[in-house]
């Protein structure tokens, strides 16, 4: 089983017994991260953590951070080793030290120091670790040979990923960890790092991390150790298990993982559904998805494609369905023997959540705002079923651009008002959860006698648009349908099988 290690992070030590009796229940290990504690504090926090120690069972890591390393403040080396040194439990399991401190006192046990004698180090219990906020450094390799020679038991590398492409030398050093008989922690941190933190232990990670709650996390990217358990089924991940997603850039804030990942439960797949942070879909697919290319031994059965990547991506395909062709854009990728085959799920799902609301689209006024692969599925579907569609766009260009693809009208966005259109469509990103959450296409001035009002966005639920869609006396229809629909599709391509759609819905609206 994965271990899961719960950091406790807090400022004062009357709070700790009470967040490690929290922690201990969701955790295999728990984590105390003492430098959240200020100096008085943590002056007199030995007794209170042997207390602590001997209260819980489940092992325990002492970490006392510097401020450079990701601590939450300002720490000599002289007051990490002095805290060392006059604070050292015996049955406390794992010291953190970082790199720079091992180093030191490897050297001292070199010229002769007894520092195992006077309590600094016990290698058997140490967790050498690095830390680097700033991205994957060059020298990768070289740290992990620097941490090797201090002897610790574990290695710990944590560092800033803002590509899953470049988890790629993290799981080649866990490789490298285990042919050379060392147990190892590797954490990509940041959202492109979040597979480390989800397959690690299934590769040869010694743990990961989950925070309690999400607002109580430790560093950029740390899943809560709830969703790493119940959500991802962390502890049934092994070689075997088949790996699936969903590629973008920004991706932390779809649902799809929820939605997926509940139907692989409910009909008791070994298959796991993770968010990839993409930057660069071409060498993503080349490094990480196409069999004969990709630098990762793993069981890929298929990717979910979302903005900016839905077109970029079917350069990279070798086969595309010719729907998805005629729309320009690929929101599902199939793995199929050495293949990479594109499909487009979100016209299928876009129309069947219309139907639900408004089934009388021939010769319906439709306006669709947007001119990116989400806005051309619209108006492709639309379109195959007679409706009189006009694209709105910032950039004229494009929507006259989309509008000649399809034959269809264009304008430029924004208009005075929507007067004249039975259906407003938002194909843009514009409302989603995060900057540009409270914007919307339009106020409830400019869709007065609109009927529908229709936003692909689904986080949130309720956008700004649908609620001045309400005020102007329109029927609304917000995106977690259609996201159903279309995954509905996406589960069926990859298993060929029927999804439970309403373990999927419970999962999206409980999110």
């Amino acid at each position: 089983m994965a271990k899961i290690c719960v950091p406790v992070c807090v400022s004062r030590m009357r709070d700790l017994p009470d967040a490690v009796r929290l922690a201990c229940e969701v955790a295999d290990i728990v984590e105390l991260r003492l430098d959240c504690l200020s100096q008085v504090e943590l002056s007199r926090a030995a007794d209170e953590i042997r207390a602590i120690r001997k209260s819980i069972d489940r092992p325990m890591i002492l970490t006392l951070r510097t401020a450079e390393q990701g601590g939450r403040r300002q720490i000599t080396a002289a007051e990490r080793l002095d805290f060392r040194l006059q604070n050292s439990p015996s049955d406390v399991e794992y010291w953190d030290v970082e790199l720079d401190l091992a180093s030191a006192l490897k050297q001292r046990e070199q010229e002769g120091d007894d520092v195992v004698g006077m309590g600094l180090v016990d290698w058997a219990r140490t967790i050498c670790s690095h830390h680097d906020f700033g991205g994957v450094p060059a020298d990768l390799d070289s740290i992990y040979e620097q941490m090797t020679v201090t002897k610790s038991r574990i290695l710990k590398i944590a560092v800033q990923v803002d590509d899953a492409i470049d988890c790629l030398r993290l799981f080649k050093l866990l490789e490298r960890s285990l042919a050379d008989g060392r147990e190892m922690i590797a954490i990509g941190m940041g959202d492109g790092g979040i597979m480390t933190r989800i397959l690690g232990p299934s590769r040869g990670s010694f743990l990961t991390y989950g925070s309690l709650e999400e607002e109580s996390a430790t560093a950029p990217g740390q899943i809560t150790a709830r969703d790493l358990r119940d959500l991802y089924r962390i502890d049934q991940i092994d070689h075997d298990t088949r790996i699936f997603g969903i590629i973008g850039h920004p991706v932390s804030h779809s649902l799809s993982p929820k939605i997926q990942n509940a139907a692989f439960a409910a009909a008791k797949l070994n298959a796991v559904y993770i968010p990839f942070e993409v930057r660069d879909v071409v060498q993503f697919v080349r490094r990480m998805v196409r069999p004969k290319t990709r630098e990762l031994d793993w069981s890929l059965g298929g990717l979910s494609v979302t903005a900016p990547h839905k077109s970029m991506v079917m350069q990279a395909l070798d086969w595309i369905d010719p729907a998805s062709r005629e729309i320009g854009a690929v929101n599902t990728i199939v793995v199929q023997d050495d293949q990479l085959l594109g499909y487009n799920t979100d016209a299928a799902g876009f129309i069947a959540a219309l139907r639900g609301e408004f089934n009388a689209t021939r010769d319906a006024h439709c306006a669709v705002v947007g001119a990116g692969g989400a806005a051309r599925a619209c108006v492709w579907a639309l379109k195959q079923e007679g409706a009189l569609v006009t694209v709105f766009a910032r950039d004229e260009s494009k929507a006259e651009f989309v509008a000649e693809s399809f034959d269809v009208s264009s304008r430029r966005f924004p208009p005075a008002n929507f007067g004249g259109f039975d259906v407003v469509i938002n194909a843009m990103p514009l409302g989603t959860r995060g900057e540009h959450e409270h914007e919307t296409i339009a106020t409830a001035e400019q869709l007065r006698g609109v009927r529908l009002a229709y936003d692909l966005v689904y986080n949130p639920a309720e956008t700004r648009f649908l609620r001045e869609a309400k005020k102007a006396g329109c029927k609304s229809l917000g995106g977690i349908e259609m996201l159903l629909a279309q995954a509905v599709e996406q589960f069926k391509l990859w298993t060929n099988t029927e999804p439970d759609l309403e373990a999927m819905r419970r999962a999206a609206l409980r999110r």
